[in-house]
């Protein structure tokens, strides 16, 4: 790549002078060039510094992929302000915590954001609410202030110098000892973290990508709209929502030349009934993260795309691993090291394991600015993550003997479901609210979409007599959609140690049985319009 610039605005502005006129980003209307991106994020920049908003201050993002988001972002960093992108379908004490622990003075948000946050900002530092739907004002302990209006009063932005280390998000990542934390991201971060696609082809020159990620995830962020903001005549289309049925047709339409996505997204869509047109596209390559070999073989065939799943990485530092565009490459692995980092796998003694032995991930950048800035006010996790100058990333692999890593397992409890990571001890805190539950521990089970289905093992009070439908019910009110346990074992007692920590190990190797409830089966699933 070539020198980058030093701050996202100024990217912007330089790929307005390259090809400002030029098709660049569509989501759920018209295609929007550059140029006109850039004019629409002055003006947000001008609307945010007209509330009081100046540079380091935080505004959280309470928004599912919609257009609104791509301005905040671009907006957030001309201002100098920190965007910290929440998911959109979080609820209750989920949405509190990271509301409160971010310690943003401004939400935007939609009427369905607008409905879940409400009840909860007197206990966060949010003094001004905008909306980018009509709401009921009345209903918020706040101002609320439309974003339309805002934007259309077209102020300039003010003059702020904005480096490359500044930082430009916090975007949590779910706990896996404790509760989720905001990674910060810097300028840099976002700008240098696509070098290693680029480098190694994934995207390349004039591509197009057509992707479902949301825009509240790096995945979204920076992999998707970053990438094609910085490779030469990039442009990329999001969809508002994943639609296995109709997602070929409209990235063909769209003129995608490349198609990404989380692993179950492309076998949802191999789910669907062939056609006579699979194979009529422009398609040049399918990124589908983690997906077996067999079904990218099977996805290739069906669609005469190429398939490339081998990759890995965290919020913290993408892509750490990801393979070469090659024939005959070994397609069960992770990849190699990508060009911005080196990577190491060790002991507990922070040691190198021998070739084929498993051990901890651990990375450290080759380059500026490709790794995460901290763990938001957590220093001491930050130093813990850092020991001995290497991230420790939690995660167990394997190297072969042609240096590739093969993914084993994560060191600790941490889930993966449907695209989106599910801290445990959050999940297990939120159902233990649940009346007649003494007790609770929740775990991974394998999942025939690949990522993770969730078990929840539960404990009842003496006396309490725990049903599927009022424990479907209180999980479909209180959680997220993509921490909805699948599966759920009532017992009389969880198997723990002799110093009563719970062997999450054994219920991983118990895996599901028969006196299980499976909610898919017994037809308890969240419909679309129950998702938030």
């Amino acid at each position: 790549m070539s020198e980058l610039p030093p701050n996202v605005s100024e990217a912007l502005k330089r790929r307005v002078a390259a090809d400002g006129d030029a098709p660049f980003v569509r989501l759920g209307g018209d295609w929007v060039t550059t140029r006109q991106l850039d004019e629409r994020a002055e003006h947000v920049a001008g609307a945010l510094a007209g509330i009081g908003v100046t540079k380091g201050d935080r505004v959280a993002l309470l928004l599912p992929n919609r257009f609104e988001i791509i301005e905040m972002v671009f907006g957030c960093a001309r201002v100098g302000a920190v965007e910290v992108p929440l998911n959109a379908w979080l609820k209750g004490d989920f949405l509190k915590y990271q509301l409160a622990d971010c310690r943003a003075s401004v939400l935007v948000t939609d009427s369905a954001g607008f409905e879940s946050a409400a009840p909860l900002l007197t206990e966060t530092d949010i003094t001004q609410v905008i909306c980018v739907d009509e709401v009921d004002a009345a209903a918020c302990p706040v101002p609320v202030l439309d974003y339309q209006t805002l934007v259309a009063e077209k102020r300039a932005a003010p003059d702020v110098e904005i480096e490359s280390s500044d930082i430009m998000a916090i975007i949590y990542t779910s706990g896996t000892t404790g509760m989720p934390k905001g990674c910060m991201l810097s300028h840099g971060y976002f700008l240098a973290g696509p070098s290693g696609q680029i480098e190694r082809g994934w995207v390349t020159p004039g591509d197009r990508t057509f992707t479902s990620w949301p825009l509240f995830h790096t995945s979204g962020q920076v992999i998707a709209l970053m990438v094609s903001l910085l490779v030469p005549e990039g442009s990329v289309v999001f969809t508002e929502e994943f639609s296995a049925s109709g997602y070929i047709d409209e990235a063909r339409d769209a003129g995608a030349t490349v198609l990404a996505g989380v692993g179950f997204m492309g076998s949802a869509i191999m789910a669907t009934p062939p056609k006579d047109n699979d194979t009529d596209n422009d398609f040049r390559l399918a990124i589908w993260i983690p997906m077996k070999p067999d079904d990218q073989l099977a996805f290739e065939e069906r669609f005469d795309t190429q398939v490339v799943a081998e990759s890995y990485g965290q919020t913290e530092c993408f892509p750490v691993t990801m393979s070469e565009l090659t024939a005959g490459r070994e397609r069960s692995t992770i990849g190699t090291p990508s060009p911005s980092f080196e990577v190491r796998l060790v002991d507990d003694n922070d040691e190198d394991v021998p070739v084929g032995e498993p051990g901890e991930i651990v990375v450290r950048p080759t380059l500026p600015y490709v790794m995460y800035s901290g763990y938001w006010e957590k220093p001491e996790a930050t130093v813990a993550a850092w020991r001995n100058l290497w991230h420790h990333t939690g995660d167990l692999a394997r190297q072969n003997d042609q240096g590739q890593f093969l993914f084993v397992d994560r060191k600790k409890d941490a889930l993966r479901r449907r695209g989106e990571n599910v801290s445990s001890v959050e999940l297990e805190a939120a159902i233990m609210a649940l009346d007649g539950v003494a007790a609770v521990a929740v775990c991974a089970v394998p999942s025939s979409m690949s990522e993770d289905d969730i078990k929840a093992v539960l404990v009842a009070e003496e006396g309490a007599t725990l049903e599927p439908e009022s424990v479907f019910a209180f999980f479909e009110e209180k959680l997220p959609y993509f921490a909805i346990p699948r599966y759920v074992h009532v017992r009389s007692e969880l198997p723990a140690n002799a110093l009563g920590r719970v062997m999450k190990h054994v219920l991983r190797d118990e895996g599901v049985s028969d006196d299980m409830w499976d909610f898919e089966a017994l037809g308890m699933t969240v419909s679309k319009d129950k998702k938030r």
